[in-house]
């Protein structure tokens, strides 16, 4: 992160745009729960759209490392720091179409590069109305650029190096906007150099992505969007003979009338197709060796989802609306290494759906907001299954699962009072995330560690309800929010052994690996308060952010070793700062600050993740209107930030200092 990101935390807060486009409007009863907007120059501030948003206290995903270096099956979202997990806690949209990988939820961030981005709506808070299941601890909604050009080109240390463009135009009734980036670096060993052996490799990262959209009016008042896009990328893992491979394509459809005098309404369709291939090692224990463990050879997914809605406004603005979300994959596995060769070949997958109906409405009189949504989604896991075969002979065990479903009604209610100059607010919640299928099916080996799949897996649900209050007086905004949220039936890694041993369903862990499998652990509690001030003086703008919470697990029959323990990779306090200082109208210099308390590496809360605090700093020179030059540093002081442990007290570690240079242009 390399320069200031400046928070609105209510909608009343933001200068108001209006934009002709088919994307989904916001719910009509937004402005009464804990909103964060983030525009476009605040998302620009990092190449990684992940790292943009991290500015947020709170956002992450499920280590500390960015999408820079993590392996993307650990790129799953997360807010309000309640309970990191790999597959995300929270709903990701671009234009109302949900950006979570079909087979694992997880986000592939270099797919969507800033400059293609227009704004960053983050609600907190579990998701009814509209958004549907996977807006657990709430909902990142992305907004795509409409017009304009926007490039960038950079380099830098550790082989940094990346190029990116997004523009449009308009073709006589119809509107063309297109993107594509590239990024790529050389990467880094993520181990001490005190701890590292010959089997250490770099993180290296080489990603691309590309996107065009056509936008038309064909009967006045009615738009109708398609969207294609396409990304891939390849990564070496630390390791060496290690790496992964991802790619896919969303393609969308929207047809939409806004709210005029009359009804408004929307009909929108996508297809998501996923693979992910990857290759992972078991390693000696005085480092010097690896030892191929596992090679997942393929992973073909495909997602489709449809919404529609109907819109009206009067004395009460309200939508109703259904939606449905399918996901169908297989991995495909090679596993069991020995005398030189893999012994068994594994296909583990299966289907599931999610549809539901909702309503939601807002009324509003003076300075009263109240508003309530409800939902019902039936949900469905079915025809899971893994069929394992015997290299050598050919032979084939299927073991096939039972199907699951069930119908879970969900909820939120808001009310708020007050204005620009002063608010109060309060809201309560409930939502809930069906487990993935890479969560259900889906075992794997990591380095030394193994992970079970669970095809029993139940959806997560969380509640909560939160306070707050906020506005503007002179050059200052601020907001303050406490909440209450508890995470039932959580979908934990929850270990239940150590190597050097062979375990049932498992096979070998060897000595400094864990046993670990994906369960619904009881229930996770986690009061706590954010809040955030900004300062706007002339030339200056300074903005400071922050949540501390107190998250705790009830582990429940299924992990009663965890009561009383808090969820892995959960700090329990972060702080966010920037400034931005206008030295003359051309050159302008920013600086941000992250801190995070300690954490842990494991649910059993032994393997302590030290405190980290990363300075970003970055220069800035505007040659008239349009383009820039800048040089920046990540990392400044060149923190050690501990990312995860291994159970023989092997740290893996985030990026170091890196200094780039680049030029942007923006019109």
């Amino acid at each position: 992160m390399v320069a200031a990101v400046w928070l609105l935390t209510t909608p009343a807060a933001a200068v108001e745009t209006v934009v002709v486009s088919a994307a989904p409007p916001d719910p009509v009863g937004t402005a009464a729960f804990s909103t964060v907007r983030l525009g476009t120059d605040e998302l620009r501030v990092s190449p990684q759209l992940d790292e943009a948003l991290s500015q947020v206290p709170g956002l992450s995903l499920y280590r500390r490392n960015s999408s820079l270096s993590a392996n993307p099956t650990t790129q799953g979202v997360s807010l309000r720091s309640i309970a990191p997990s790999a597959a995300g806690r929270a709903l990701v949209t671009l234009d109302g179409v949900p950006q979570n990988d079909p087979f694992g939820g997880w986000v592939i961030w270099s797919a969507l590069p800033p400059e293609d981005i227009a704004e960053a709506e983050i609600v907190r808070g579990a998701g009814a109305g509209p958004y549907g299941a996977g807006a657990l601890t709430g909902t990142i909604a992305l907004k795509e650029n409409t017009g304009g050009i926007r490039a960038s080109l950079s380099g830098g240390e550790l082989g940094l190096r990346r190029a990116a463009a997004a523009g449009g135009a308009d073709l006589g009734g119809v509107s063309l906007y297109a993107s594509a980036a590239r990024s790529a670096s050389d990467g880094w060993i993520p181990v001490n150099t005190t701890q590292r052996g010959a089997a250490d490799d770099n993180l290296t990262l080489d990603g691309a992505s590309a996107a065009v959209r056509l936008q038309a009016e064909p009967v006045a008042g009615t738009l109708i969007s398609a969207r294609v896009s396409g990304y891939r990328e390849n990564r070496h893992s630390g390791i060496v003979g290690t790496g992964s491979e991802t790619s896919g394509m969303i393609a969308s459809f929207t047809a939409a009338h806004p709210v005029h005098d009359d009804l408004g309404w929307r009909l929108q369709a996508w297809i998501h197709t996923s693979d992910f291939a990857q290759t992972s090692a078991a390693i000696s224990t005085d480092r010097a060796t690896a030892t191929p463990s596992n090679h997942q050879t393929a992973t073909p997914a495909t997602g489709w989802g449809a919404n529609a809605a109907v819109r009206g406004e009067g004395l009460v603005a309200w939508e109703v609306g259904a939606d449905v979300r399918t996901a169908h994959g297989n991995a495909h596995e090679l596993a069991s290494y020995q005398s030189g060769a893999f012994t068994l070949g594994r296909v583990s997958g299966g289907d599931s759906v999610v549809g539901g109906l909702y309503a939601e409405g807002a009324y509003r009189e003076g300075p009263w907001l109240a508003t309530l949504g409800v939902r019902a989604d039936a949900w469905s896991s079915s025809n899971g299954h893994t069929a394992q075969t015997t290299l050598a002979t050919g032979a084939i065990t299927t073991q096939d699962w039972p199907s699951r479903s069930g119908v879970l009604p969900t909820a939120r209610a808001g009310l708020r009072y007050g204005d620009d100059a002063l608010y109060v607010r309060t809201a309560a919640y409930k939502g809930f995330r069906a487990p993935s299928l890479n969560e259900l099916y889906r075992p794997f080996r990591l380095g030394n560690n193994v992970t079970m799949a669970n095809p029993a897996l139940k959806p997560e649900t969380l509640a909560g309800v939160e306070i707050g209050a906020g506005g503007a007086f002179g050059k200052f905004a601020w907001d303050l929010t406490a909440f209450a949220n508890r995470l039932h039936a959580a979908v934990t890694n929850v270990t239940v052994g150590a190597g050097p041993g062979t375990f049932p369903g498992a096979g070998f862990v060897p000595a400094g690996g864990l046993l670990i499998q994906r369960r619904n652990a009881g229930a996770i509690n986690a009061p706590g308060i954010e809040g955030n001030v900004t300062y706007t003086d002339g030339p200056w703008r300074l903005s400071a952010a922050f949540d501390v919470l107190d998250q705790r697990v009830h582990g429940g029959t299924e992990a009663p070793q965890l009561t009383g323990k808090r969820p892995a990779q959960a700090p329990r306090t972060t702080l966010t700062a920037a400034a931005d200082w206008k030295l003359t109208p051309a050159l302008t210099a920013s600086a941000t600050v992250r801190y995070e308390s300690n954490r842990f590496s494991d649910d059993a809360n032994t393997l302590r993740l030290g405190a980290s605090a990363v300075v970003g700093a970055r220069l800035e020179y505007a040659f008239g209107d349009g383009p820039a030059a800048y040089v920046a540093a990540d990392n400044l002081f060149d923190a050690r930030v501990a990312t995860s442990s291994s159970a023989d007290g092997i740290l893996s570690l985030d990026a170091p200092r890196i200094v780039s240079v680049g030029l942007t242009f923006a019109r």
